[in-house]
């Protein structure tokens, strides 16, 4: 077996931290038990290879190395923790309507007891392994602010003793915003360079769309991320330059998963239930068929500004209003956004700014952008068009 123990950091980091959460009731002692058992691999497998079963490997490995933390404390909780380790089985029987390890973490994490925010940012730092750094771009915060948000949330599950089990069926719905916006997070995650957390995001969207079959917002979540994911090998070029969506090959999509992503549309169309995430995958539906409704588009963002408003929002909307009314009426949409952090304003900025012939500006826009994300394929795609400019119209 190939060595590649970040591949499998990836895939079952949160499966193992999801196993030793549920045995120990610790989410602190979880975490530092699996990061231990991926240090020892990544000094172990080199010489010995990779197990037949590496999640298993990591799980028991985490689990000893649980127990021997337990061991050298000597409270009754720690003695307890450490019994219910040592006679746990390998293989939990399953129960309860939550049937999938690292699904039975999101319901958990998104307690309501936890604020929304912190509900979103544990599970993430719990089920995927990101960094805190990682999950504060995603939030468009500063880290130390991210920092903060963590501690607290782990501290208000361990102080309130909110327990790591099973949810009831009743207990579903009151936390499915915060597990939707979870699942949502990590795709996005993904589609900005690790596939894998993509395929995690659908698998976890299927099983959701399975287990709650008649809320409209999960189907409309899981048909947003298929509409999207059918697009992956169109987006980056045999150099690995990002390819904008208007210069995409159409016929390098994947055409099951934009006809299985429409057909759920379809689904959420006649419920008539409006939501966030079945406008965005109704926006998507219609970026599929080539060439783009931009009209169709623009109503669209219309109706998820006025469910769901927010300035990330407004700037989608904004490239929409480009198309249909002009690049001058979109830029002063754009210019009073307060999204000075993100580098997609600014690369909409350009954008729109050299449809304008405002050439100069449009070239300092991109460097901006490029300066300010962290994917390789982006920042060669927004160089690339700075220097273009600059070698066009002078300016170095």
């Amino acid at each position: 077996m190939t060595l590649d123990i970040e591949g499998v950091f990836r895939e079952e980091y949160g499966r193992a931290v999801a196993v030793l959460v549920r045995f120990l009731g610790d989410i602190d002692l979880a975490e530092e038990a699996v990061q231990d058992a991926f240090t020892t691999a990544v000094r172990r497998w080199p010489r010995t290879g990779v197990p037949p079963s590496p999640a298993g490997w990591i799980i028991t490995t985490a689990r000893h190395r649980a127990i021997d933390r337990l061991r050298r404390e000597s409270t009754r909780e720690a003695r307890h923790a450490e019994a219910v380790l040592l006679h746990a089985p390998d293989a939990p029987p399953e129960e309860g309507p939550v049937r999938d390890e690292r699904l039975r973490l999101i319901f958990t994490c998104c307690h309501p007891a936890l604020a929304p925010q912190a509900q979103v940012a544990l599970t993430l730092r719990l089920l995927g392994g990101l960094t805190t750094a990682r999950i504060a771009r995603a939030f468009l915060v500063p880290e130390p602010t991210m920092a903060q948000r963590l501690v607290r949330a782990k501290a208000k599950i361990r102080d309130a003793r909110i327990p790591y089990r099973v949810p009831r069926d009743a207990d579903l719905p009151d936390r499915l915003k915060g597990v939707l916006a979870v699942v949502y997070l990590i795709f996005n995650e993904g589609y900005g360079g690790t596939a894998d957390l993509c395929t995690e995001a659908v698998r976890l969207g299927r099983l959701l769309a399975e287990l709650m079959p008649d809320e409209p917002e999960v189907t409309g979540l899981l048909a947003l991320m298929l509409l999207v994911e059918s697009r992956r090998a169109a987006r980056i070029d045999a150099s690995g330059e990002l390819v904008p969506l208007s210069e995409q090959d159409p016929g390098r999509w994947d055409r099951a998963l934009i006809a299985e992503g429409q057909s759920l549309v379809r689904r959420c169309l006649r419920r008539n239930q409006p939501g966030p995430y079945q406008i965005q995958a109704a926006i998507q539906a219609v970026h599929s068929d080539a060439p783009t409704d931009w009209g169709q588009v623009h109503r669209l963002y219309d109706q998820l500004m006025a469910v769901a408003p927010g300035p990330v929002v407004a700037l989608n909307r904004a490239v929409a209003v480009a198309e249909t009314d002009g690049p001058a009426q979109a830029l002063a949409l754009v210019d009073a956004l307060d999204l000075d952090g993100y580098h997609v304003l600014h690369a909409v900025r350009a954008d729109l700014l050299r449809r304008l012939g405002r050439h100069a500006e449009a070239a300092d826009a991109y460097a901006k952008a490029a300066e300010l994300t962290e994917n390789p394929a982006e920042r060669t795609y927004l160089e690339h068009r700075r220097r273009s400019l600059s070698a066009r119209h002078g300016k170095s």
